[in-house]
């Protein structure tokens, strides 16, 4: 094991009834077929990439397909699998419980058992579900909860609201619209600060947050004369205006997204202490997660910076995997 013993904040499983099920609906997220999982083979492809813990999700469309009760039986059944994976190789899994939203009385209800019950270690939440991204006012509840909890939540994008475009895969930009959308939700409802307890990570380096951070500025400063004044007040004292800090509460993974092309933008906005390390595995191939972790070992890092992404931020997440 290489001694960068990473934690990998974003590493999927897809336990074989789960997969049944979605090859009965035909469902293929982000249009590509849905790819093989085992315990074993995530631990053969981990020893190759220096991980020395995957903290595992189920990946869009996650359980809710307009049946309430079938969402809640699914949602138990994942959870309980996956926590009986951690048990089995506590050291090197972890897991984010699966949720029911919309149904939000269920999804609070299944948080609290799996965090209770199955010492989770978060909870995973799509960025939109049935259409209604996580500001909506209708999930109050579920942040209130999340938020005395001081949960951890990954939020991993889905599908988009929307057609798909014709020959163009979803997961090549609509999944990082999905993220955008769902953080510039979390952001103009008020929802960032009432419920400051919960530590959002977002996947994919936050999709196209940091890219576009002075946009998301824009829109927080809609009364008039307002994005004036913003303006103003950057060109004069040189510096980010106050309002764009709350991006750096958000923590962002970097699976798929290590590439010298991105890297630049995430580091500028996110707060170095939150950046976590990620794979998408095995939804991202090996030779594809091979290659991007090539890109992010020779991109010049301070050393220390690189320590904290490998794993020393995850450790302040997850303190049970410190050591």
């Amino acid at each position: 094991m290489s001694r960068a013993r990473r934690i990998d904040t974003h590493q999927h499983l897809v336990p074989p009834r789960y997969a049944a099920w979605m090859h009965e609906k035909g469902i293929r997220p982000g249009g590509v077929d849905l790819p093989a999982w085992s315990e074993g083979a995530a631990l053969k492809f981990m020893d190759g990439n220096d991980i020395q813990t995957g903290v595992l999700s189920l990946s869009t469309p996650g359980v809710y397909f307009g049946d309430v009760a079938e969402a809640r039986r699914w949602a138990r059944e994942i959870n309980e699998f996956s926590a009986e994976v951690v048990a089995r190789e506590p050291d090197r899994f972890g897991f984010f419980a699966t949720l029911t939203l919309p149904d939000v009385e269920g999804a609070v209800a299944e948080a609290e058992y799996a965090l209770d019950v199955l010492h989770a270690d978060g909870i995973v939440l799509l960025a939109n579900n049935d259409g209604r991204y996580l500001g909506d006012p209708g999930f109050e509840p579920l942040l209130r909860f999340l938020h005395e909890r001081g949960a951890v939540v990954f939020v991993h994008p889905g599908e988009l609201p929307a057609p798909e475009v014709p020959g163009i895969p979803t997961f090549t930009a609509d999944f990082l619209l999905d993220t955008t959308r769902t953080a510039i939700s979390l952001i103009l409802s008020g929802s960032m600060k009432k419920y400051p307890g919960i530590k959002f990570i977002l996947a994919h380096a936050g999709g196209f947050v940091p890219y576009i951070a002075y946009r998301i500025l824009l829109a927080m400063l809609n009364e008039k004369n307002k994005a004036q004044q913003a303006w103003t007040l950057l060109d004069q004292k040189h510096q980010v205006p106050k309002q764009l800090s709350v991006l750096k509460r958000f923590y962002y993974d970097v699976a798929l997204s290590a590439s010298p092309a991105a890297l630049p933008s995430l580091l500028e906005v996110a707060s170095p202490d939150h950046i976590t390390y990620g794979s998408d595995f095995p939804f991202a191939p090996p030779v594809a997660i091979g290659f991007l972790n090539k890109q992010f070992e020779k991109y010049p890092l301070d050393p220390g910076l690189r320590v904290a992404i490998d794993r020393g931020n995850s450790e302040a997440l997850f303190p049970r995997l410190k050591g």
